[in-house]
């Protein structure tokens, strides 16, 4: 049992329209045992419940670790590739980059330096598209498992996808089925049923799909939705019954309280009402989607509707592994359309609100007793110009300019199951 001291911030619930979600010890006590958090509050009132417990003193802002409900370890090294909206993109950067996944030894490789970058990030879970081949998902899971990471993956269906990238409707199936067998539940891992997206499977695919999805209740469903006007334009032709894009998957049975969707930056107000009633809901990746040209998110709209939400940096497309930057970055995407995103609110996106919609809201995201161990220490001092922003500042003042202008530099450590396994001053990681 080890106690770690210091200032404490999370969200127990949404707190759009409920202030009493912030939980904040400015001399906070957390206590952890095999993992889990055992005790949590004011260090004054925890602390003599405990007597002799080692206790670390921990300096900064201690939040659960990020949840990214959107991103794509393979494409990695493809961040930063310039000159191209969605479609285009693809084809020119990134489908040629995964092909190379058919090769263990280099998806292995990749996933290893991911979760680096994740963690030297501030993120301990992520649902995370793999390629086509199972056995990116497979190099994926085994190095997630070592360093005892909740995090959730699936195999890419695409039996439209270009040569290379391409499965057929009985792999999709078998692969899947195997991949669920083996993985889903073990540790701390899940399965997610992966089709690219709409254009990339056949009907008959789509249908194995949902068939996954029905015949393995704990598994999501993870994949595109309304994110690029041609896509959707392609997506309208392609299905000319469906009512709009969602009414695409939803005719396969892929619209359920499972579904996780990414991006959503153009949806009719149908679909938002269909999310809503389903329980599925949408991983908006702001950064993507001003990199890509795509939009920016309705925050409005969803919240009217009372969509779900979750925070995805969308790597390769994302700009950054950062859900600090993210968050700063869905805070502007939200201006224009008279949107303004409360800082606490942003943190919940990033934490919670992603737990939430990857259904792991039980174990992580609100650094609550019971919960899994898995947190943050920030520093917003990182830079001169933070300490300047932040000397004397309030608790939303701090956290939104950690936000606005904070990234990895901001992330003092991380922490996974109580253990530390990131220190910037150190400059690596611990076992």
């Amino acid at each position: 049992m080890k106690g770690f001291r210091g200032e404490i911030l999370s969200l127990s619930h949404d707190p759009a329209g409920a202030p009493d979600a912030v939980r904040h010890e400015a001399d906070g006590l957390l206590v952890v045992e095999a993992g889990r958090v055992v005790a949590r509050g004011a260090f004054a009132e925890v602390a003599p419940r405990f007597p002799g417990l080692a206790v670390e003193r921990l300096k900064g802002l201690i939040v659960p670790g990020f949840i990214d409900a959107h991103v794509h370890y393979p494409q990695l090294g493809r961040i930063a590739s310039h000159g191209a909206q969605l479609l285009d993109w693809l084809e020119r950067h990134i489908f040629p980059a995964e092909k190379a996944f058919a090769d263990p030894v280099h998806a292995a490789g990749v996933a290893e330096a991911f979760l680096d970058e994740l963690l030297r990030h501030g993120t301990t879970s992520a649902l995370v598209f793999g390629t086509v081949h199972a056995a990116s998902v497979e190099a994926f899971f085994a190095a997630a498992e070592a360093r005892e990471l909740r995090m959730i993956c699936g195999k890419v269906l695409m039996d439209l996808g270009p040569e290379g990238l391409r499965d057929t409707v009985e792999e999709a199936r078998s692969e899947s089925e195997a991949l669920i067998a083996k993985w889903h539940g073990r540790a701390r891992l899940g399965y997610a049923v992966t089709p690219r997206y709409a254009l990339t499977s056949t009907d008959a695919q789509l249908a194995v799909a949902g068939d996954l999805l029905a015949a393995h209740p704990g598994v999501l469903l993870h994949t595109h939705l309304a994110e690029n006007t041609r896509e959707i334009a392609e997506v309208a032709a392609r299905f000319p019954e469906a009512a709009d894009y969602l009414d695409a998957y939803d005719r396969f049975a892929l619209v359920t309280d499972r579904s996780v969707f990414a991006h959503g930056v153009h949806l009719p107000d149908r679909s938002c009402e269909r999310l809503a009633e389903s329980g599925a809901g949408i991983a908006v990746c702001p950064s993507s989607n001003f990199f890509l040209g795509s939009g920016m998110f309705d925050f409005a709209q969803a919240e009217r509707h009372g969509v779900r939400l979750g925070l995805g940096s969308d790597i390769g497309a994302g700009t950054s592994l950062s859900l600090l930057h993210n968050a700063g970055l869905a805070y502007q995407a939200g201006l224009p359309g008279g949107h303004v995103l409360d800082p606490f609110r942003a943190l919940w996106l990033a934490t919670g609100g992603s737990a939430r919609l990857l259904h792991i809201d039980g174990e992580v995201g609100l650094l609550a007793e019971g919960q899994e161990a898995d947190f943050v220490v920030l520093d917003d001092a990182a830079t001169p110009l933070m300490a300047r922003r932040t000397a004397g500042a309030s608790l939303a003042e701090r956290l939104f300019a950690l936000q606005i202008l904070g990234d990895d530099r901001a992330v003092r450590r991380t922490y996974v199951l109580g253990r530390c396994v990131w220190d910037r001053d150190a400059g690596h990681g611990h076992a």
